[in-house]
């Protein structure tokens, strides 16, 4: 899952060395805007895939086939209607983008053009959470990661050919994202319907049963109100990067790219200890569930360091590789060892997130994420008027910590509550 997730950065990395190579520090900084915008949207719907995996997780740990297929359904579903209605608002979060965000004429065409076009997806995006989420439920990962290439492979060629042969710059990368989800999409359909097959049949009163979608529903209104918390941290963060100039929005951009990279690079192992975690609370094995928090920590760190090390050693020369603008090169390397050591910060975030979603305990994640929130908005005000944009990314690490720290606190408490006194056999890993 680690190489997985790993293609999706690479992807934002292509875009933004794409527009980079039109020396437009505005068109950059448009694309990076327009990319949050979008990240709003969905990562506040990303519920689809985090919180199908952890009930399709637990249901195989119970060793209900009919109900992992019925969790898949009812997630299908939830994306289709979700993505129509998106698609059809999309003028109007341009429009809500370009007014929160206040940036500069030029960047705003860009973040316009950019959002526009992208959301046009939104179904086939939302579909794909859906089949993700389902298959990282399963602990299919090769799959998944088969998908995740395809998905951003078709995306990178399509927006290299689009974005920059055909000289189509932000309007082409945009479109090239709709192929790519739209091809993994129709590759996934497939995939998941063939398995079905093999299974037993759910019908639709099994689809319908009330209890289980008031179930998802809650686990979903949790997951959506943290990852809505999450999105509008990293809003504050670009917005007020805007007010320090568009060069300082565009060097915080090129950095976040390297954030992004090392947190999908992380998210590896928070999808494993969702999957595993969830397995194991599905079939009551406490010996499992300490084991899937214990490994997925210490390799979790392991890895936070190696990748820290690496942007330490390599980063100017990423830096230089994704924008041929001299003033954001420079800027950005000033500000480069703060992006660096995001990942040693972020890592104990990743992982328990993975624990919580899987085990599904999210009111936890949502309230921890809303304090988180409002650390960082407090921190930011403090700090940015004495230290400018390093007290911007400095209050970006205090919110990482705060997570990682809050949940890890909580972690004994839900335990206790969910495993009954003794341990149980570990068949769950």
């Amino acid at each position: 899952m680690t190489l997985a997730y790993m293609t999706t950065p690479l992807l934002g990395l292509a875009d933004t060395a794409i527009i980079g190579q039109y020396g437009d520090a505005a068109m950059l900084g448009g694309l990076a805007a327009g990319a949050l915008v979008f990240d709003f949207v969905f990562s506040t719907l990303s519920f689809l895939r985090s919180g199908t995996t952890g009930l399709v997780a637990q249901a195989l740990g119970a060793g209900d086939s009919g109900e992992e297929q019925a969790v898949f359904w009812r997630a299908f579903l939830i994306a289709l209607v979700l993505g129509l209605a998106v698609a059809l608002l999309a003028p109007l979060i341009a429009t809500g983008g370009i007014s929160f965000l206040g940036a500069e004429p030029e960047v705003n065409r860009a973040l316009d053009t950019y959002v526009r076009i992208r959301l046009l997806g939104a179904p086939f995006t939302l579909i794909n959470y859906a089949i993700l989420g389902y298959l990282l439920g399963r602990g299919d990962g090769k799959t998944a990661l088969a998908l995740q290439f395809l998905l951003n492979g078709t995306n990178i060629a399509f927006s290299l050919v689009l974005g920059l042969h055909l000289g189509w710059n932000v309007a082409g990368v945009a479109w090239g994202t709709v192929g790519g989800e739209l091809t993994a999409m129709l590759a996934g359909m497939a995939i998941v319907l063939s398995r079905f097959r093999t299974g037993p049949r759910v019908g639709l009163a099994r689809i319908a049963d009330m209890p289980a979608i008031g179930r998802m529903m809650s686990l979903n209104r949790d997951i959506m109100i943290r990852s809505f918390a999450l999105i509008a941290t990293f809003a504050l963060f670009t917005r007020q990067g805007a007010q320090f100039g568009t060069v300082t929005l565009a060097a915080n951009a090129v950095l976040m790219n390297f954030f992004m990279a090392t947190a999908f690079f992380l998210d590896g192992f928070a999808t494993a200890a969702e999957q595993l975690a969830g397995r194991a609370v599905g079939a009551g094995d406490r010996i499992a569930f300490r084991r899937t928090v214990r490994l997925c920590a210490l390799w979790g760190f392991v890895l936070s360091g190696i990748a820290t090390a690496a942007l330490l050693g390599w980063g100017g020369d990423l830096i230089a590789f994704l924008t041929t603008a001299e003033d954001v090169r420079e800027l950005a390397a000033t500000f480069l060892p703060w992006a660096a050591f995001t990942a040693m910060s972020a890592v104990l975030a990743f992982e328990m997130d993975g624990v919580f979603i899987g085990a599904t305990w999210s009111a936890d994640m949502r309230n921890t994420m809303l304090l988180s929130l409002a650390a960082f908005a407090a921190t930011m005000m403090a700090l940015t008027p004495l230290l400018g944009n390093h007290g911007l990314w400095l209050a970006l690490h205090i919110f990482l910590l705060l997570r990682g720290i809050g949940l890890a606190a909580m972690l004994p408490r839900r335990e206790r509550a969910t495993f009954a006194p003794g341990p149980a056999s570990s068949e769950a890993i």
